[in-house]
């Protein structure tokens, strides 16, 4: 069995437009039927703002993987140093159920919700003017926001005049991230001193919180894109107007108390008024989209996603001789 941790991944790299490319592979098979996922439970015990996340998935065509993400979400760590997440990935041979990789570490699950947005924007800017200029807020510059901004950096850097970050335990333009982006990039990029004052300025909003209250209040400006990564950070009167609405799986997304639970229940939000991303990518839903409508993007996250850039990770480490063979390393005979 392989063994990849954060240092293996680490070592591998982040390369964005593959990850991109497989998030637009798994979503055809998604859209082709060739998957498996059922809805994904959560474990609760003593504080209810803690949750470990099971999510299994089957991914067909040329993936070929099953498998299990096992995610905990503990908010309360960061009070005492610790990451608030923590994520462990497991997959096994669809043919046999033979399991033979494990990943432990937040990365894959942090890379594929970034890949998830890059799909996203990538089609947003394709159904507004080719001269469309970005001007992106990140709220919240934890590893999430920060990785969104790297993304949004090397691969859409050319479109970016300017990016504003905020957060509210303080974000610093000495962060590495920031440190190592390309000199013009970083050249372009500010801390905001309020959530608002990138919120009336930017029309790219990825808000990447851990908040447990809805605090934004305010409508979007005409034409952005909402990319709402944290889920729970709007107020239903912020997104009266907004129409064009984008899910990754609806069923998945419209409970656990998310803005789209909220609109489903405040304003008898629908599932036939909303758009999947495969729509967007596939059928153009998009398309007739006016200049000055903006959209909001909600990913509760998929496991297909999680299992397909799984195997992404582990196909990459094979091939650079990355990671850890277990049953090598013990010494031991495969248990029969």
């Amino acid at each position: 069995m392989l063994y990849l941790d954060n240092t293996h991944l680490q070592a591998i790299g982040l390369y964005w437009d593959e990850l991109e490319g497989r998030i637009v592979q798994a979503l055809r098979l998604i859209d082709s039927g060739d998957y498996a996922q059922p809805i994904k439970p959560y474990l609760r015990y003593g504080n209810p703002a803690n949750r470990i996340i099971a999510m299994p998935a089957y991914v067909g065509g040329t993936v070929q993987a099953a498998g299990l993400k096992w995610i905990a979400s503990f908010p309360g760590n960061m009070l005492n140093g610790l990451p608030r997440a923590h994520s462990v990935l497991l997959l096994n041979k669809p043919d046999t159920g033979v399991p033979y990789a494990i990943l432990n570490s937040p990365l894959p699950s942090v890379a594929r919700t970034v890949a998830v947005s890059a799909v996203m924007l990538r089609h947003y800017l394709q159904a507004h003017p080719a001269a469309k200029r970005l001007r992106v807020g990140i709220i919240g510059f934890g590893p999430v926001g920060q990785h969104h901004y790297d993304m949004c950096g090397k691969l859409f850097g050319e479109f970016i005049d300017e990016v504003l970050i905020y957060d509210i335990r303080g974000a610093k333009l000495g962060t590495p991230v920031i440190q190592d982006a390309d000199a013009s990039y970083r050249s372009r990029t500010q801390l905001a001193e309020s959530w608002q004052e990138l919120y009336s300025s930017c029309n790219v909003i990825i808000t990447c919180t851990v908040s447990d209250h809805r605090y934004v209040d305010l409508p979007p400006l005409a034409g952005s894109l909402l990319l709402h990564v944290s889920l729970r950070d709007y107020k239903a009167s912020a997104l009266e107007h907004v129409k064009a609405i984008v899910v990754d799986d609806w069923d998945e997304v419209c409970r656990e108390n998310t803005d789209i639970e909220l609109l489903h229940l405040e304003r008898g939000l629908a599932k036939d008024e909303t758009h999947s991303l495969a729509d967007v990518i596939f059928r153009d839903a998009l398309g007739n989209l006016a200049a000055e409508e903006s959209v909001l993007f909600c990913p509760m996250g998929m496991a297909v996603f999680d299992i397909a850039t799984a195997a992404y990770w582990v196909e990459k480490a094979q091939s650079l001789g990355v990671g850890l063979g277990l049953t090598d390393s013990l010494n031991q005979k495969p248990l029969e």
